[in-house]
């Protein structure tokens, strides 16, 4: 039987399993926008086409699932490449469907054209102009195959308006095979052994992991490995929730504003396990003077990561769950390869102790309300149980410090490429994906400013999203860095902003402030505990700084504490 384009897609959608689809209509979606009024897909209509990307990055990394997104031609999809790029940056996977003009006038300047797929070429895993109805179907199973498979990602595919109108057969294919694209899932067997044995011989171990864990979904095997072993862990931002940030393993986060336990444990390690990390800048600081005394062992699916920005001693390239699996078969095996493995590591677990008590984060309790203090509370009231969503820059930084993340998919945050207005519209996907789940944005008085228009579109879909915002008055991290490195000259951070309580109820929110420390708990359970989208102002100590910090250009080792 014979189907329009659009009726193609939208069968396709289903055929995949996408239930939440996150759009903006235009002239060039006309037709799948008629066809989608007829299926079960739940279509929520965003205010922008950057929340758009955002808000299915959001339902990605909360759910698993791929995120998927439908915009228009020309601005419209230009306007999500700064949300491909984010996703990108963390290896979340999304297919982003673009509406393009007509075949006959690509190439043309035809009135909304842009070459979506030669901008985003450089920020997708892979992406698609569709050129001929019959080849839809196919496109749109390759899509979503290489959006999930291997280290996940962002696919582009880019539709004519023609190809949505004209006719062909439909049948979406059982399974599809890409030759030139075959991801590893199992690690080399004779690396595996290598790695264990390094481990075995080591007397300064030390695990560090990343959002591989989360995406690969191996957080209950990691926890069973470094318990089995007493390794203590440290997360990258990205992995926060892979490990459980309440057991005594965890070292708190590493890098630029890490602990001093998980920097120093890097630095004085003599072994590192990297999983599903990729030794960014922002964790490794001066990479001459990363691990120094350490051999690195690096997981990761993905065959560029390793060795790119550390030197690598024993590499394993596959997915971090199955390579768990066989290192636990080993532990489970060879118990003799492990005998008194604990008791040579006995002197740095209690080195690693000493230094979590005697340097623990902490803050000056002087001066206005703290934004630590209202992340503590937060943390008190949710006993995380909440999904976080985060803006960039120091609400960010306080929120992966001071809010213990118990388990995986629990905090959303843009980590590679630092989008500024990411949290709201990630949080609005994620709500969207958890009706029934406390879902909060910690946000800052700019990057709030960002996507509030979103708003909307969370009052309109009745998604109770909670946003704390952190109000300093300032551009805070740029503010901190003016301040350390260049004599206090703020330029351009002082930005004054809007009363946010009467911009919440404009839009037909609820809308609250603190001023003050003792309003901050009655004030609390009561936005959580209300049923719609809700901001908290909070209005905090505009000079506090986020300690530790680790200079640009600086070892892990040089840190700034409080």
């Amino acid at each position: 039987m014979k189907k329009t384009g659009a009726q193609i897609l939208v069968e396709s959608l289903v055929a995949e399993g996408v239930d939440t689809l996150f759009c903006y209509p235009g002239g060039a979606t006309l037709y799948i926008t008629d066809a989608l009024g007829e299926c079960e897909i739940r279509q929520i209509v965003v205010r922008h086409e950057q929340g758009a990307v955002h808000a299915s990055d959001g339902y990605a990394r909360a759910s698993g699932k791929v995120g998927v997104s439908l915009v228009t031609s020309g601005p419209g999809a230009t306007n999500t490449v700064t949300g491909i790029a984010t996703a990108y940056m963390d290896s979340i996977p999304l297919v982003i469907l673009s509406c393009q003009v007509n075949t006959a006038l690509i190439g043309n300047d035809a009135f909304q054209e842009a070459d979506i797929v030669g901008i985003t070429r450089p920020c997708t895993k892979h992406n698609y102009l569709v050129k001929d109805v019959k080849d839809l179907a196919r496109i749109i199973k390759e899509a979503f195959h290489i959006a999930r498979s291997g280290r996940p990602g962002p696919v582009l595919v880019d539709i004519p308006k023609d190809v949505s109108a004209n006719m062909a057969d439909f049948k979406y294919p059982d399974k599809i095979h890409i030759r030139s694209y075959q991801p590893t899932y199992f690690g080399h067997p004779g690396q595996i052994q290598r790695a264990m044995r390094q481990i075995a011989s080591s007397k300064r171990p030390v695990l560090f992991t990343g959002g591989g864990i989360i995406l690969s979904g191996a957080s209950q095997e990691l926890t069973k490995f470094a318990e089995a072993l007493s390794i203590p862990v440290t997360n990258t931002l990205m992995g926060l929730g892979g490990f459980p940030g309440n057991n005594d393993l965890f070292l708190g986060m590493l890098g630029m504003h890490g602990t001093y336990a998980a920097n120093m444990a890097i630095t004085e390690s003599d072994l590192i396990i990297a999983m599903g990390a990729r030794f960014d800048d922002r964790a490794t600081g001066k990479t001459d003077e990363f691990a120094p005394h350490a051999k690195v062992i690096h997981i990761d699916i993905d065959p560029t990561s390793i060795s790119k920005n550390i030197k690598v001693d024993i590499p394993i390239v596959g997915d971090t769950k199955n390579v768990l699996h066989k290192m636990l078969d080993i532990l489970a095996e060879e118990k003799d390869l492990f005998k008194g493995f604990q008791a040579s590591t006995s002197e740095w677990l209690k080195k690693v102790a000493k230094w979590k008590k005697d340097f623990p984060l902490t803050y000056q309790k002087n001066g206005g309300l703290k934004p630590q203090y209202v992340i503590e509370k937060i943390y008190g009231l949710t006993k995380g149980k909440a999904i976080i969503a985060t803006e960039v820059w120091q609400n960010q930084m306080w929120a992966a410090q001071f809010y213990k993340f118990l388990k995986p998919r629990t905090l959303l945050t843009s980590g590679g490429l630092g989008t500024m207005g990411y949290g709201f519209p990630a949080a609005i996907g994620a709500q969207a994906a958890f009706p029934k789940s406390l879902v909060i944005d910690i946000a800052g008085d700019g990057s709030i400013q960002m996507n509030i228009q979103e708003l909307a579109t969370a009052v309109q879909h009745k998604l109770p999203v909670k946003v704390v915002i952190l109000n300093n008055g300032y551009l805070g991290m740029v503010r901190q860095w003016q301040e350390l490195f260049y004599e206090k000259r703020y330029t351009w951070t002082c930005l004054p902003c809007p009363d946010f309580v009467k911009v919440a109820e404009a839009y037909g929110a609820a809308g609250y402030r603190i001023d003050k420390e003792k309003d901050i708990d009655k004030v609390l359970k009561e936005a959580f505990g209300n049923n719609q989208p809700t901001f908290i102002d909070v209005h905090v100590d505009p000079g506090e700084c986020v300690y530790p910090m680790v200079p640009a250009g600086a070892s892990l080792k040089d840190m700034l504490l409080v």
